[in-house]
């Protein structure tokens, strides 16, 4: 940014401050000053309802007590105090302007005799303290804000009347100097919890109609983007700092007001060149009414409810617009005046805005100028307004100070619909669905594992029961069947001793008989009856006893019978206990399987969002483009084209029309053209035009192609650069423009406008386009030899989501063409991607949380693995591991299958996951 010469000496704020405003007048009020005549007054009237609308709640909905109810702008006035110029040159005139704070009115002195009275929400006098004006003006919308709402402080008056002391004095020196600012980032911080909520500043000038950085003064041109559903106007190319502590946000301050135009004028001695805008974002999580809870209810798991934690946004808006001024006062020249011109056509397109809105008119011309579409949501949009407009008391700039004080009472004619900025954080309750999944699938192993430990021991205790019992009853049965023997051979034994003693008996009783009688015994055959009926006696006794001794044998066996049926019910019972845990094993599988159906569900809402996000962000790169062909339109009308006529406000005449009235030829001429902006506007149409396929081949055949390619090489314009690779991007989705290109040295000059490009948005193209041409099978070794890939993997330095998305997919797009070189037998050794050093990448990550990302990487690795000279750097890299892993865990069936037909089809493959153990069946 550099500064023209001029009479007017133009600077950066060097952090010093504006003179205080907090002099005190010396010299007493006129008697004039006072005077009561009133029969010619004139009484504006507004509602003098408080800037600060009552209560809490009311603040909510814009003073109103309930959301989307409209809320008027609130409209404070500050006198400031005589300066020492002042004091000396208007020592014999009263002030022109006399404050009634008590019933807030001001009345503007015309003459002695006559003055009117205007009625406003708050009046400020000149020795009201910085605390009483932030507390009356910003802080109902700083409490609004950290509700969720927007809203809008903004300091209007003639320049060196104090708006940037009331706005944005940091009170170095002293502290009850702090300006609203400052105050208003106290209670912001205060309020907010690090942990759970973020704050978000940027500051940016409006200087000659160029919105700029003060915080990155390299970033000079910041596009406007406004929401064509919600009206919401963001600037996505500004420069976002997260506030953690007051001293950051002051040093913010500091070195914004360091690059803040300024310039030294008869009026002010440090007169703003530009208006500022700080924007401060506000994210405040809320606790979460219904969560998902699980409750147990004996061996049952039930979910109850599924809500995501809830997130309120508000913005902050504060804006010290440059002073207005008249050229003769100023003694503004060069390049001062030039700057002056500025700041007054922007002011006056606010006012005509402002009264547009006041009259209820059909149009309001927000487009007139950037401020104006800056300010869209603060004046009839949804944001909760206050506006502090700032006079001085010397009746030499009572028309000025009379301009102002209009500005505001029409401005109090403005009504917003106030609304409350909440939605759902889908992204934090997937986290935490995440977390709570990881636990269950962790405590389910727990209790799996458990649970087979239980059954393993309850059956390794039924089988000890078992063989224990088995061999209490071998026992026995051996213990009883050897009593039992030795029992038989001692009654045969005795048995034996009994006959042999009896038969003894007998020959002596015989022997003794037959001496007596003299008769031979063992002839005669006599035998001794009563021994035998006593032998025979003695043999029933033994008969009973031996019955007796069965008969407890046989109770014995019946007692170990029954052990053993026992120990069969125990095992049947342990049998039924195992498939009750079985069954319960299959609930917690059927819970599972429910709960990733929840996550399955919550996924697929998430990509919807994602996807609504991606054509909302293309119907604004569509709008913009009609924004640019509408430039281009206006830049032909300057060189008397008749034909198209000015848009102005109008609507933006279509490409097609465009490209019938003017011509291709004619448009390619343009971007020739030694003005820099007409270039930039005619690449945009091009690109424009290449992104209709019906137009592509009129446009290669016009010389379009060459040029685009020109442009690459000459210019070092990073906006052309990035719009050319967008339509070199388009034209390449065509096989045949794709050759063009390649003969032409397009890969090259993209190779090296991605090395020099630092915009995320254009290394974007410069991939979109690159990743086109590797899906051609004839331009493999070529789109190598250039440094094709080369230029791919250096791009990922970027780290921008979109950046890697189109990166994988040229990956996956150049792997999948050899993939088919491969199996057609054109191909042989190792990938050109390997060779590159790809693959390290492509598995580092393979498990990104970026769908689209992880989606082509998936592909490039099923492609690598398919061709078998592949396989061993694979294996060596780690991605087999991803590839089982896909087969398992893909979310698409197409990529899971082609995961797993190339690990059982590859013996390299195969012999690793035996080595590993892994099965993938």
């Amino acid at each position: 940014m550099s500064t023209s010469s001029g009479t007017g000496a133009v600077s950066y704020r060097n952090g010093t401050h504006r003179n205080s405003l907090r002099t005190q007048s010396s010299a007493s009020t006129s008697a004039g000053q006072k005077s009561s005549v009133k029969s010619k007054a004139v009484l504006r009237k507004s509602s003098p309802a408080a800037l600060g609308g009552g209560s809490a709640a009311a603040s909510k909905a814009g003073n109103s007590g309930d959301a989307g109810v409209p809320g008027r702008v609130r409209v404070a006035v500050r006198l400031r105090p005589r300066n020492g110029e002042e004091l000396i040159a208007d020592a014999d005139f009263a002030d022109c302007v006399e404050l009634q704070p008590e019933v807030k009115r001001l009345k503007l002195r015309k003459n002695n005799w006559d003055t009117d009275t205007f009625e406003f929400d708050e009046v400020l006098t000149e020795y009201a303290s910085q605390k009483r004006v932030y507390e009356v003006v910003a802080k109902p919308v700083v409490e609004g804000v950290l509700d969720g709402y927007n809203g809008t402080i903004m300091a209007y008056g003639q320049t060196g009347t104090g708006k940037t002391y009331t706005l944005g004095q940091l009170g170095e020196e002293d502290v009850a100097d702090r300006g609203i600012m400052v105050r208003a980032m106290e209670d912001i911080l205060a309020e907010v919890s690090l942990e759970t909520d973020s704050i978000s500043v940027s500051y940016l000038q409006l200087y000659m109609e160029t919105v700029q950085d003060l915080l990155d003064p390299a970033n000079d041109n910041i596009a406007i983007v406004e929401d064509p559903k919600s009206g919401d106007v963001s600037l996505p190319g500004a420069t976002l700092v997260e506030i953690r502590d007051q001293h950051s946000f002051l040093e913010l301050l500091q070195l914004g007001e360091a690059h803040r135009f300024a310039a030294n004028t008869k009026l002010n001695t440090e007169s703003s060149r530009s208006h500022a805008i700080l924007m401060v974002n506000v994210r405040r999580s809320l606790k979460p009414r219904d969560g998902l809870s699980i409750e147990s209810n004996g061996n049952s798991h039930m979910t109850k409810s599924l809500k995501p934690p809830v997130v309120r946004k508000g913005k902050l808006v504060v804006v010290d617009l440059a002073g207005s001024e008249r050229i003769n006062k100023s003694g503004s020249e060069g390049h001062t005046l030039e700057e002056a011109k500025s700041i007054n056509l922007s002011l006056s397109a606010l006012g005509k805005c402002i009264n547009a809105l006041a009259e209820n008119s059909s149009h309001v011309p927000f487009r007139d100028s950037k401020l104006t579409r800056l300010l869209r949501d603060s004046f009839g949009g949804t944001a909760r307004t206050s506006l502090v407009i700032t006079i001085g008391p010397s009746p030499r700039h009572r028309g000025e100070t009379t301009s102002t004080i209009m500005f505001g009472q029409r401005a109090m004619k403005v009504e917003n619909m106030v609304k409350l900025k909440e939605e759902f954080d889908y992204k934090s309750l997937s986290k935490r669905l995440e977390v709570q999944l990881d636990n269950l699938i962790e405590e389910n192993e727990r209790q799996q594992k458990a649970f087979v430990d239980e059954i393993e021991r309850i059956t390794a205790e039924a089988h000890n029961q078992i063989s224990e019992a088995e061999k209490r009853y071998a026992n026995a049965l051996e213990e009883e069947k050897l009593r039992y023997q030795n029992d038989y051979m001692e009654s045969i034994k005795k048995l034996e001793e009994n006959w042999s003693k009896n038969q003894k008996k007998l020959a002596a009783e015989r022997l003794a008989l037959g001496e007596k009688n003299g008769l031979d015994i063992t002839s005669n055959g006599i035998r001794s009856i009563a021994p035998a009926s006593e032998e025979v006696s003695e043999l029933k006794k033994l008969l009973q006893k031996e019955a007796q001794l069965k008969m407890a044998a046989e109770e014995e066996v019946n007692r170990l019978k029954f052990q053993l049926a026992e120990s069969k019910k125990v095992e049947v019972s342990g049998n039924s206990e195992i498939m009750r845990l079985h069954k319960m094993l299959e609930n917690e599988t059927q819970q599972k399987e429910k709960l990733e159906g929840d996550i399955a569900a919550l996924h697929s809402q998430l990509l919807q969002l994602s996807l609504t996000a991606d054509e909302t962000r293309q119907n604004l790169e569509k709008h913009g483009s009609e924004k640019t062909t509408g430039a281009l339109d206006s830049y032909m009308s300057q060189l008397r084209l008749p034909q198209i006529q000015d848009p102005g406000n109008a609507e933006k005449p279509p490409v097609a029309r465009l490209f019938e009235q003017v011509g291709l030829q004619k448009i390619l001429s343009l971007l020739e053209a030694e003005d820099a902006d007409v270039r930039i506007h005619a690449v945009k149409v091009v690109a424009n035009l290449a992104a209709e396929e019906a137009n592509q081949q009129q446009i290669v055949e016009a010389g379009g192609l060459t040029s685009l390619l020109m442009l690459l090489r000459s210019t070092e314009d990073e906006t052309i650069h990035r719009v050319a690779a967008g339509a070199i991007a388009n034209l390449a989705m065509n096989e045949t423009n794709q050759e063009l290109i390649m003969d032409q040295g397009g890969i090259g000059l993209l190779s090296s406008t991605s090395a020099n490009a630092q915009d995320p948005q254009t290394l974007r193209m410069v991939a979109g386009a690159i990743a086109n041409l590797c899906g051609n099978d004839k331009l493999q070794t070529k789109l190598r030899s250039e440094g094709g890939i080369a230029a791919l993997l250096g791009m990922v330095r970027c780290g921008h989501p979109d950046v890697l998305a189109q990166v994988a997919r040229g990956i996956a797009n150049f792997a999948k063409c050899e993939s088919r070189a491969s199996t057609q037998g054109t191909k042989r050794g190792k990938s050109l991607l390997i060779e590159d050093g790809a693959l390290s990448w492509i598995v580092q990550n393979a498990k990104t949380e970026t769908s689209a990302i992880r989606r082509h990487i998936e592909l490039a690795l099923c492609h690598l693995a398919q061709h078998e000279g592949n396989a061993k750097e694979m294996v060596k890299e780690g991605a087999i591991w991803e590839l089982v892993r896909i087969s398992r865990d893909c979310s698409r069936e197409d990529i899971r299958s082609l995961a797993h037909r190339t690990l059982t089809s590859s013996p390299t493959f195969l012999t690793e996951l035996r080595r590993l153990r892994v099965d993938i069946r």
